[in-house]
């Protein structure tokens, strides 16, 4: 049996729904971001559990898109504070309209959001997800600090680069899974299945675009290669090179951000002749299998069959 196809379609038109305003730049702002498009990972994530559990699509269209108006706000956010020309291919939203509104207009999806979980029927459900929605933007704040902080101290582990990653990528692919089964009230032995799910694939997803960043093809990827070398952020490569025996010269290397010709060059020859890319890519392999594992104790199904395909995907993905 095959999977029916998602119904993003309808995701689409009840998310410029949702982004209308009175204030032509909040409506543009939100019209750049139905329009851009991208993967739409979240809300897919959103319908797939949402089948997985026995759910229907209907009950789903409002949740996929506060996920989404977290991240799109997450995302408005980021740009500014990465100095980011660019996303997706289009002028950021602070270049093109200035600080102060585009930090509204993610503040403005942030209310929408709540908005919409306000509007579901059951009370339990209101409660439940109003409080899952805001851990996760917390913990969201938290990792982008974190990574400033671990930056600005030097003080790079693995231990806060899993927290950095989680809250970068991670917590978002959590939710994206596990409201659904907050929605449905089904029992805790699936609601913790889509969420180790959740947890595993996001660190899988995030440490692929960071193996990526260093290791990627500059012509797949769009963009120059070693972004976060010239940001101070010692990535899962990174950390592996820190470790051993040629590690003063790559925390140099970050401490400098990267500023010295040749200096990405020498990280990434480092990487390979070390064998840190062929760890991490075994890394990703693990948490990907960790995270199709999760999932034995949920009937089979096609949808099940898309999630543990898109883990695995993770392995593979050159973009």
């Amino acid at each position: 049996m095959s999977l029916p196809p998602l119904p993003l379609n309808v995701f689409e038109d009840r998310l410029r729904q949702v982004l209308r305003s009175k204030v032509e730049f909040i409506e543009l702002i939100g019209e750049d971001l139905a329009a851009a498009g991208g993967k739409r990972l979240r809300p897919s994530l959103v319908y797939l559990a949402t089948r997985v559990l026995g759910g229907r699509d209907e009950q789903a269209h409002d949740l996929a898109v506060a996920v989404e108006l977290l991240h799109s706000a997450s995302l408005l956010h980021d740009d500014l504070l990465d100095n980011a020309d660019t996303r997706r291919g289009r002028e950021t939203a602070f270049r093109r309209f200035g600080n102060v509104v585009s930090v509204m207009s993610g503040d403005y999806m942030l209310s929408k959001l709540l908005v919409l979980l306000a509007g579901l029927r059951d009370p339990a459900a209101v409660q439940t997800l109003t409080r899952a929605f805001g851990e996760t933007a917390a913990a969201i704040c938290e990792g982008e600090v974190l990574q400033f902080q671990v930056a600005a101290y030097g003080d790079y582990s693995h231990a806060n680069y899993l927290e950095i990653i989680r809250g970068k990528t991670g917590v978002l692919i959590e939710l994206a899974l596990l409201a659904p089964a907050l929605l449905l009230a089904v029992p805790e032995e699936q609601q913790q299945a889509l969420r180790t799910f959740g947890r595993e694939y996001g660190l899988a997803f995030q440490m692929q675009d960071d193996l990526l960043d260093l290791a990627g093809d500059e012509a797949t990827l769009g963009k120059p290669v070693g972004g976060d070398l010239h940001e101070a952020k010692a990535t899962y490569p990174v950390l592996l090179l820190l470790a051993g025996p040629d590690g003063t010269e790559v925390r140099d290397i970050l401490e400098r951000r990267a500023a010295q010709d040749g200096d990405v060059q020498r990280v990434l020859a480092l990487a390979e002749a070390q064998g840190a890319f062929a760890a991490t890519r075994a890394e990703i392999g693990r948490r990907s299998r960790l995270a199709v594992q999760a999932l034995s104790v949920l009937p089979a199904s096609p949808a099940r069959e898309r999630l543990e395909s898109l883990a695995l995907l993770e392995i593979q993905r050159v973009r």
